[in-house]
């Protein structure tokens, strides 16, 4: 099982993650919901670390926790997206990759927001995988993406609805970007089993079935 660490940030300062597998080796930034470092997410870099990766979930919410959908809107609202990348995310792939080991970035929903803007900003980061998290269009350009990049969404999504899916396409080909998406007949959060009303197990298997051969692909030392 894992456990909480402090890492070191470029200023100086010091984050906090939970992380979990091999001492060494492949790593993968596993990006939190707009929930918080929770049991659930927890239980997703356990998922990657029993793949034989290490993974950390850096807590972009320095502690807390929502409680509900309102209390989660008002976290996410609240949460420096630029700051986190820079700070947070960086630090954490340093971290990880600091003895040459290839770091890739895996998110769910907010989460998946964030990988992208971290794959268009840290060109170390060496393969980004999304689930139906898109940033807003003004906060970067995936067609600055410079590693392999795998998005998976959902049909039945009013937030990343299939327009707005189609349009990051079209980013990622203007960018000429190494890339691959996926569209489930599924909801929202398809892939979190800590919410029956939207969890859809085929389709959960198949998407990470998908990233794991993904990763297995590109975070090779």
């Amino acid at each position: 099982m894992g456990e909480m660490i402090n890492y070191p940030l470029a200023d100086g300062g010091n984050a906090s993650g939970w992380i979990t597998g091999p001492d060494s080796g492949p790593a993968v930034i596993v990006v939190q919901e707009w929930w918080g470092l929770n049991d659930q997410i927890k239980a997703c870099a356990e998922r990657v670390a029993q793949a034989g990766f290490r993974a950390m979930v850096p807590d972009l919410y320095h502690g807390r926790l929502a409680k509900d959908v309102d209390e989660a809107r008002h976290l996410m609202a609240g949460l420096d997206w630029d700051g986190a990348v820079r700070g947070d995310i960086r630090g954490a792939l340093r971290y990880l990759g600091q003895d040459g080991d290839p770091v890739g970035i895996m998110g769910f929903c907010m989460g998946g927001a964030v990988a992208i803007l971290a794959a268009a900003n840290l060109p170390a980061i060496q393969a980004a995988v999304c689930f139906y998290g898109i940033p807003p269009a003004d906060s970067c350009d995936p067609a600055n993406i410079k590693a392999p990049f795998q998005g998976h969404f959902a049909h039945e999504d009013d937030w990343v609805t299939p327009a707005v899916v189609n349009g990051l396409e079209s980013r990622l080909q203007t960018g000429e970007v190494d890339y691959e998406l996926f569209r489930y007949d599924a909801k929202h959060a398809f892939m979190n089993k800590a919410r029956p009303e939207v969890y859809d197990p085929d389709h959960a298997r198949r998407a990470w079935k998908r990233t794991l051969r993904f990763f297995g692909e590109h975070l090779k030392r």
